[in-house]
């Protein structure tokens, strides 16, 4: 094959690639900024019950809940219109009686659901979510991770778009990778914004792709029409993407993204490799069970343009001509993520994370591509356990 068939080879994925994130540009520019809803303190509990059921499941996260509670306790949402239900996924640390104490005297109703008090309940994530929202009050459902922190408008945030957006069946919030101030920390958090961004844009675009469980709300009248996690029960992972492409099929129109600092939810980054590798091997193991086409071509797009720009690489190093091919295609692929991600990042208040776009994409094609095949296994461990 001729060197200009070659390059021109090279530089298809990485163009498509640029296309799209053109396109998600824009989706990001077309969500709508929500404000949080003004209630005052004094407002009495409504009649019918809490707005919210906070659905948390955990295990062994004792080190993590009392920063969790503590920004519970601190919500501008009246007490009265919020409830929480911590599902104790066999937990073997002071979990359960951290809850347990502390539901005596927080402000607002805090109920422990201990799986292994349930008989036939299960183990894992979405047994302790499908526990807890058996005894939820409320007509909406948001849910977080145990070791997540967020500020006191995180809930009025979601009482704004719930009550004046009557369309709306599911919501997926914006979650921030936090932790020491290091050049790890950063390459991590910038891929992790950069999954936020791509979520968020495909929600404004109308084509929902891809959410994070550790901020997420849904009606829990959807979810009982959709028939929640039936047909997924058996993955670990997923509680949050198959429910997602669940609902945009069965309400095209009604997902919202809740583009709001106020709504920010802030969550540890892995602190090693191997913990990093682990969780991403988990999320990966889920792919291979997609049913929903976009989902499917992002994913491998992403991964052919980032495949290409290292094949080209290795490519020049043994034909030279290739360097401007190889050379235009790196430009094209860093530009547009640049140009995407420019918002994404002042957004999360991190726009310094751009710098390390060049690294991030030097590491990305065989970092992707392990994740991936390990993850077509189907097996790892999480939380201490085979999975």
């Amino acid at each position: 094959m001729s060197t200009p068939w070659l390059g021109g080879a090279l530089l298809v994925l990485p163009a498509v690639y640029a296309a799209l994130m053109l396109g998600l540009r824009r989706g990001w520019e077309a969500l709508p900024t929500v404000e949080p809803a003004v209630t005052p303190s004094t407002a009495p509990p409504a009649a019918e019950g809490p707005l919210f059921s906070v659905l948390i499941a955990a295990r062994n996260e004792a080190d993590n809940l009392p920063g969790l509670l503590h920004d519970l306790t601190l919500q501008s949402l009246p007490p009265g219109r919020f409830e929480v239900l911590l599902a104790d996924d066999h937990s073997t640390d002071a979990t359960a009686r951290l809850v347990a104490e502390a539901a005596r005297h927080c402000p607002f109703p805090l109920r422990l659901v201990a799986l292994r008090e349930l008989p036939g309940a299960g183990t894992g994530k979405k047994a302790a979510l499908q526990a807890a929202l058996h005894h939820a009050r409320a007509p909406w459902v948001v849910c977080t991770d145990a070791d997540c922190r967020f500020g006191p408008d995180w809930l009025s945030t979601y009482a704004a778009l719930v009550t004046t957006d009557a369309a709306v069946r599911f919501i997926s919030g914006p979650v921030l990778l936090t932790g020491p101030n290091t050049a790890w920390q950063q390459l991590m958090g910038l891929e992790f914004a950069g999954l936020v961004g791509v979520g968020a844009a495909g929600i404004g675009r109308q084509s929902p792709t891809m959410c994070n469980g550790a901020n997420l709300a849904y009606q829990r009248a959807a979810f009982t029409a959709v028939q929640g996690f039936a047909g997924n029960e058996h993955l670990a992972s997923g509680d949050d993407e198959f429910l997602l492409h669940k609902l945009h099929a069965a309400f095209p129109g009604s997902i919202r993204f809740l583009r709001s600092p106020t709504a920010l939810v802030s969550t540890a980054a892995p602190a090693t490799l191997g913990a990093l590798l682990r969780q991403r091997v988990r999320w990966a193991s889920k792919w291979r069970h997609y049913r929903h086409l976009a989902s499917q071509q992002l994913a491998v797009l992403v991964l052919g343009a980032n495949v290409a720009l290292f094949l080209g690489l290795l490519l020049t190093m043994l034909l030279p001509a290739l360097g401007p091919w190889t050379l235009a295609a790196w430009a094209l692929k860093l530009g547009a993520d640049w140009w995407f991600l420019t918002p994404v990042l002042r957004f999360l208040g991190r726009p310094q994370w751009r710098r390390w776009l060049p690294v991030l994409q030097l590491l990305y094609a065989p970092y992707a591509l392990a994740t991936g095949l390990l993850g077509l296994r189907g097996s790892y461990v999480w939380k201490g356990r085979h999975l």
